[in-house]
């Protein structure tokens, strides 16, 4: 399968770096480049691609406006880019419903495999970041959120939630759990809709509010 993917910054020279180490994978395809959220979007309803490279910073509109629209309106997923300083823009960035979050500084490897992951459903979810700007998130709530909003779930997929909090990939929790790797998936789709969440990164964050117990 070839992932079709926009990349938006408003740095044409960075820009210009992050096409050419991503067209040059063989399965991935950029089919649209923008300077500002707001082009990112545009060119998503154009193209549909399968997932949206996001700089945070932006003119006009910036990456978090753009990935709260790319997101609601089920254009693609969205992968951002970041300094990773966890800020408003990275928490805004996760309310918003992104998918991932790749620092600025990571190498071409790791560009294409973030995009890929993505790609897959899963989310950038490398447990050194993740579970740092999981913890910073959590950290800013007000209050832990009510267990009752589980009430609608089966204990398999409380396990599955548990297992995002983990920052676990479908395979990871498919093998923790013992069942088909196709089952894992089905079974986060329906946690995301069952609890209103717009990502698995949002699940694992209500995974660690709650202190889930890991399965």
């Amino acid at each position: 399968m070839t992932i079709r993917l926009v990349v938006a910054d408003d740095q044409p020279a960075v820009r210009a770096g992050l096409v050419l180490i991503l067209d040059a994978a063989p399965d991935i395809t950029v089919v649209g480049e923008a300077a500002d959220g707001e082009e990112a979007v545009e060119l998503c309803r154009a193209t549909r691609p399968d997932v949206a490279l996001l700089d945070l910073r932006m003119p006009r509109r910036d990456g978090i406006w753009a990935t709260g629209e790319i997101v609601a309106a089920g254009l693609a997923d969205v992968l951002v880019l970041t300094t990773f300083d966890l800020d408003e823009y990275v928490y805004g960035a996760l309310r918003a419903g992104a998918s991932g979050f790749l620092l600025k500084n990571t190498d071409a490897a790791g560009l294409v495999e973030a995009v890929r992951t993505v790609a897959r459903g899963e989310g950038v979810l490398a447990p050194a970041v993740t579970r740092r700007l999981i913890g910073a998130f959590a950290a800013t709530g007000s209050a832990p959120p009510d267990r009752g909003a589980l009430a609608g779930l089966t204990a398999r997929e409380i396990d599955v939630l548990a297992c995002l909090g983990l920052g676990l990939s479908n395979q990871q929790v498919a093998d923790r759990l013992a069942m088909a790797e196709s089952t894992t998936k089905t079974h986060v789709s329906r946690i995301l809709t069952k609890l209103g969440l717009r990502s698995r990164v949002q699940a694992a964050i209500l995974a660690q509010e709650l202190r889930l117990p890991a399965p």
